[in-house]
């Protein structure tokens, strides 16, 4: 099998599915005949024309605006936002229409409809190029909201997403992009949407984490093994809806749970996980749920953004103050 980058998985993922379903059509700025900020869809508008990769003004509200008319005509497109932080300018589209579509019209009609786009921090970018801000749709009803965190998900994911009859907000953490690659069958064989992905098995705890920072957690699980402290490490990949009894049966047998993520702390994705562990897990709890997070600040411009960003010796320290409690 040939070996891919994340960026490259999600290229792979669009290409299969739009030779496979002739509905499926791309939209964004830049998508066509530059290939995308990032290279994503690099040799799409060749292989598919340009009725099918459709370079667009630089109007997130038309983008996704359209994507939604789109949708609502038994259509499957894919609207592409150059960064997370320039999404904001289309969330009343989001929340108001695609997310509200099916129940306002009492299921006659879908909004099978996928919203890429890269973020995170991490790469030295300017302001509004680093957001982590996927609490925001997570918290909406009738928004699917998904980050892989590497090329073998990014490519089952998409997959899945595409095919999905209801909108998905996916997430593409850029800083991983190109980090390394990982053997792909491109069989068009999808992944389970709504699922957690246990990477490594432990008893000792449970590290929680999605996107990137899925990196920096397995880092700290192998040094951890080192001390004589077996993690175990939870991909969510699925922010919402939540697999939470995934979490809630590791934490069963680990009896600790440490939450890591690159976004603001206060009422983020991993609050809400710590919610829950209290609220149907209390009695499998050894010691209270820690969360390594960012700040609640806007993430800082490159020369302070490596002290922002949650890195392995936070992470180690949080289980190491975890396992104190005996």
């Amino acid at each position: 099998m040939a070996e891919y980058s994340l960026l490259e998985a999600v290229n792979l993922a669009l290409h299969f599915e739009m030779e496979k379903d002739p509905d499926v059509l791309l939209l964004g700025e830049d998508v066509g005949i530059n290939g995308g900020v990032f290279r994503a869809s690099s040799g799409l508008i060749e292989a598919f024309g340009a009725e099918r990769v459709v370079d667009t003004p630089l109007a997130e509200s038309v983008i996704v605006g359209m994507a939604i008319g789109i949708a609502a005509q038994r259509l499957r497109p894919i609207a592409e936002l150059q960064f997370m932080g320039f999404i904001y300018p289309a969330v009343d589209q989001i929340i108001n229409h695609a997310a509200r579509l099916r129940n306002r019209t009492r299921g006659r009609i879908t909004c099978p409809m996928v919203i890429r786009a890269p973020y995170g921090g991490g790469i030295h970018a300017p302001e509004h190029h680093s957001e982590s801000t996927e609490a925001l749709f997570a918290h909406m009803p009738g928004i699917r909201v998904v980050i892989p965190s590497s090329p073998a998900r990014a490519y089952g994911l998409l997959l899945a997403a595409i095919r999905d009859p209801d909108p998905v907000v996916f997430l593409e953490p850029k800083r991983v992009y190109r980090l390394g690659k990982q053997e792909i069958e491109n069989s068009g064989e999808a992944l389970p949407l709504d699922t957690c992905f246990v990477l490594r098995d432990g008893i000792d705890i449970t590290l929680v984490s999605w996107g990137a920072m899925i990196k920096e957690t397995l880092e700290s699980a192998a040094l951890l093994a080192q001390q004589g402290i077996d993690a175990e490490v939870i991909d969510v990949a699925t922010i919402s809806p939540l697999d939470m009894q995934t979490i809630l049966d590791s934490v069963a047998r680990t009896g600790r749970c440490v939450i890591v993520h690159e976004a603001a702390r206060s009422f983020g994705v991993g609050a809400e996980i710590a919610a829950q562990l209290a609220d149907k897990g209390i009695t499998s709890l050894l010691a209270p749920v820690k969360r390594v997070t960012g700040f609640d600040t806007v993430m800082p411009l490159y020369r302070s953004e490596d002290q922002y960003m949650p890195g392995t010796n936070r992470i180690i320290d949080a289980v190491l103050a975890s396992m104190e409690y005996r």
